[in-house]
């Protein structure tokens, strides 16, 4: 699914770009053409205008008095015609008969003659042709003794066109060979996420119908027993009924955690959020787990800066103090300590919950808030736990703007911190 949903992304993203690359080397070429071909049309009205002026008109070195020769089969110089092109006139009568020729080029007269009938049979005032592997192109106007033929040898001017064509698509493909590769690695990088919430999605379900289908079984199992035994009284069957009851409200925490997270990620928990005394409910949580604290047989001590306050859910906060609190007593070694701190950071409000024990090894504290997610599974089994404390905690410090994160060392202690602004 992913390759495909990759694939798929690298076909648009280079289908996207390819046309873009052609629009734009579309408009420089049309812009280029046009340049060039209006610099080639600019250069025959200079050549023609310069040949109707003829000799002596008082123009450059026609205007000169010294009437030297000049070399034999060149015209006169215009210090405005194009150098770089070669270029010629030919003169013709009404019936389309040559009667003249000038060019400041040596060139064989049969190149005259073969450029004449090629524009008098397209029968056009401008044209284009090929002759002997040159590109030339010619215009036509007429004089008073019938007509004259300008050419121009533009084969240099079509070559920038053709290199510009074979430049652009070497570019092109290059470049489309580069954003493959290139959009090949962002496509990974941009579906890795994805992939991520998909496969945290699919362990979510594994790991829920795994817990779900624990109690049923029990369920099953001590509802196939009463049945067994039908004509016995409930009192003698009171355990199988309690062990049905007890899995039942099992499941139903279970589902319940289970909708709460979800509510916590849609962000339609719809609590409201105000300025609260932190000190006052961190001290609230204690007192409420003092006797679980002293039947577990640990120490217990707590310094609490008073008159801290936050804003947020009252409610949700002491349910994350809980969660911790309750966590750490579950999990202290016997006979070993646990130690709750609640005091200002700077502009925050920093808590920290911590207890002696096994710790948590490096590699599963960045995991230890995912849901379902236990370093030991089958002492949190023993423990009664699903592995959602955690997760919920971390959903509602998420919504409250805060961080929660962990520290510890293996086989000492550990501490969990929640900071809020």
């Amino acid at each position: 699914m992913f390759n495909k949903l990759r694939t798929r992304f690298l076909i648009v993203n280079l289908v996207t770009i390819s046309i873009i690359m052609l629009v734009a080397f579309a408009a420089i070429y049309i812009f280029t053409y046009r340049n060039v071909q209006g610099d080639i049309y600019m250069a025959l009205h200079r050549i023609a205008d310069m040949q109707q002026r003829g000799p002596g008109d008082g123009q450059g070195p026609r205007g000169s008095g010294g009437g030297g020769a000049m070399p034999a089969g060149q015209g006169p110089i215009d210090p405005y015609q194009p150098e770089r092109s070669v270029s010629f006139t030919v003169q013709t009568d009404a019936s389309g008969t040559m009667t003249g020729k000038e060019s400041k080029f040596t060139m064989d007269d049969e190149l005259y003659s073969a450029a004449l009938k090629e524009a008098l049979s397209q029968g056009k005032d401008t044209g284009q042709f090929t002759l002997d592997g040159s590109r030339w192109i010619f215009m036509v106007k007429p004089v008073s003794s019938g007509q004259q033929f300008v050419f121009m040898d533009i084969t240099a001017q079509q070559q920038i066109l053709t290199n510009l064509i074979y430049t652009f698509a070497a570019v092109g493909l290059l470049t489309l060979v580069i954003l493959y590769f290139t959009s090949r690695y962002f496509a990974g990088r941009s579906i890795a996420p994805v992939r991520e919430a998909f496969d945290k999605q699919k362990q979510f379900i594994a790991d829920a119908s795994h817990e779900l289908k624990t109690p049923l079984t029990i369920i099953n199992t001590n509802a196939d027993v009463l049945l067994a035994n039908s004509e016995d009284t409930i009192r003698n069957q009171a355990k199988w009924l309690q062990y049905i009851k007890s899995e039942t409200e099992r499941m139903t925490r279970l589902i319940g955690d289970l909708l709460y997270l979800t509510e916590m990620d849609d962000s339609r928990t719809g609590k409201l959020h105000s300025k609260f005394n932190m000190s006052e409910a961190v001290e609230n949580i204690i007192l409420t787990m003092e006797a679980v604290i002293f039947e577990k047989n640990v120490s217990f001590s707590y310094d609490l800066q008073p008159e801290l306050t936050v804003h947020g859910s009252s409610e949700q906060i002491k349910q994350v103090v809980m969660i911790l609190l309750d966590n750490a007593v579950k999990y202290t070694n016997p006979k070993g300590a646990v130690h709750i701190s609640l005091h200002k950071q700077n502009s925050d409000v920093l808590l920290s919950v911590s207890n002696t024990g096994e710790g948590i090894a490096a590699e599963h504290l960045t995991r230890i808030f995912d849901r379902f997610y236990r370093t030991d599974t089958s002492r949190a089994r023993k423990q009664g736990g699903y592995g959602l404390g955690l997760a919920i905690a971390r959903s509602i410090v998420d919504q409250h703007n805060g961080k929660i994160y962990a520290k510890s060392v293996a086989g000492e202690s550990v501490t969990f911190y929640v900071q809020l602004p």
